[in-house]
């Protein structure tokens, strides 16, 4: 019996431990912001203010984005713009109305953590949520042979059977609503998706794609808690890449892309390819290493195939 008690207390102490420390990291590791390389610069910023609204000033941000990592683009087809922060949003960037800036792969602004969700933090929540899952099932666990007591009358005639079964319904009730936002966020990891994203699914150069940031189950597992193992359950940040590219799978051609020399496309309309043609980063690329290689001369071929082409459409700022 006394060994049965020590094994309890270690394990509530470790949830315990585990659930503080995440909590702590979601509260307070500060959203991370696009660079400075997306910002635009003093003329660029003076041209947008001189250029009436329309193509004239999607032309100023094409110019100030071709050197981009950029893929996505607003309903209308527009390259993305914040007219608050002043800058060309990275892929899966929004603003937040309640930060009043923009963050990398927001997923959204929790008022129980008074902070961001996103590419900083997003480890931390997702650890934050399984931990207090399990303090609770542990609580309501160790807690039940005493609340049967309480409706069986087993239990002394004392104040502390009401906070036995207080505590019982709260861990219960807390585990069942935890439950149902972790599961639907481990769900969102297996599909690397976003919440914003599910909501209003990603607008590429050539059409809507939901799954257009899909890599397969491990992969997107990858991306959101790294490459070694041993960090997965630590709420320390192991997360792949720097918030502002992400590789890509591109699952519905563009129908803008040129066809080959026969007059057939040289790759069929349901055939999964990579994308974008640009490079991405170190720490990213290495993902779609099971996957033909992005060379120079296959970045600059795939660049010609992809319609890099945008359409002449009006600005549109989006949130």
């Amino acid at each position: 019996h006394a060994v049965c008690i020590f094994v309890c207390l270690v394990a509530y102490h470790i949830f315990f431990m585990l659930f503080v420390w995440s909590y702590w990291k979601t509260i307070f590791t500060l959203p991370m912001n696009p660079s400075k390389e997306f910002h635009l610069s003093y003329s660029d910023k003076e041209s947008l203010e001189r250029e009436p609204r329309g193509e004239s000033q999607q032309e100023v941000l094409r110019r100030a984005a071709k050197d981009l990592p950029i893929y996505t683009r607003t309903m209308s087809g527009a390259i993305r713009y914040c007219d608050r922060c002043h800058l060309v949003k990275p892929d899966r960037c929004h603003h937040c109305s309640v930060c009043d800036k923009c963050i990398l792969k927001m997923d959204h602004h929790c008022p129980w953590v008074n902070n961001c969700v996103g590419f900083s933090n997003y480890k931390f929540f997702l650890l934050f949520l399984a931990y207090s899952l399990l303090y609770c099932l542990f609580i309501a666990a160790t807690d039940l042979q005493y609340f049967i007591k309480f409706w069986t009358n087993g239990l002394p005639d004392t104040q502390a059977k009401f906070h036995i079964m207080f505590l019982f319904f709260a861990a219960a009730m807390f585990s069942v609503s935890l439950s149902s936002l972790f599961g639907y966020h481990c769900w969102l990891v297996s599909k690397n998706k976003s919440t914003l994203e599910v909501f209003r699914a990603p607008i590429f150069r050539h059409r809507t794609d939901k799954n257009g940031f899909s890599l397969g189950f491990s992969k997107n597992l990858r991306q959101v808690f790294g490459d070694e193992k041993k960090y997965w359950l630590l709420p320390v940040f192991s997360s792949l890449g720097d918030g502002c590219s992400f590789p890509t799978c591109l699952v519905n051609q563009d129908p803008e892309q040129a066809s080959t020399p026969g007059g057939l496309n040289s790759t069929s309309k349901n055939e999964s390819h990579l994308f974008p043609a640009k490079p991405l980063r170190d720490s990213q690329s290495h993902l779609l290493t099971d996957t033909p290689s992005w060379s120079e001369t296959s970045a600059k071929a795939e660049k010609g195939k992809v319609g890099m082409s945008n359409p002449a459409l009006t600005m549109e700022n989006e949130t």
